[in-house]
């Protein structure tokens, strides 16, 4: 796979970049450079490594979730400044 000159200008386009054909120029052959790096990398034996989406084994920290009793409503709603059927009452922000 390589890219064509064609093609950088077609992504130029689309990002809405006005190159000089010199930029052009340059810029296919830096792509096309990552591309044969990409390459070879595929020479790799990579037979019995696992996938890794990070350097370092991540864990999850959080604690197990329990059920538990949730706090009175009566005291949930004591500094409420508005209070209606229950429910904390607030301005509208919609009209």
């Amino acid at each position: 796979m390589s890219v064509t000159l064609k093609d950088v200008e077609h992504v130029a386009k689309l990002a809405r970049l006005a190159l000089t054909d010199e930029e052009k120029e340059k810029f296919t052959e830096q792509l096309n450079a990552i591309l044969k790096y990409a390459e070879k990398l595929n020479e790799l034996d990579t037979d019995g490594v696992e996938p890794t989406s990070h350097v370092l084994p991540v864990k999850n920290v959080l604690r197990e979730d329990v059920a538990r009793p949730s706090w009175p409503l009566e005291e949930t709603l004591k500094n409420a400044p508005d209070e209606e059927d229950g429910q904390y009452r607030v301005p509208a922000v919609l009209e």
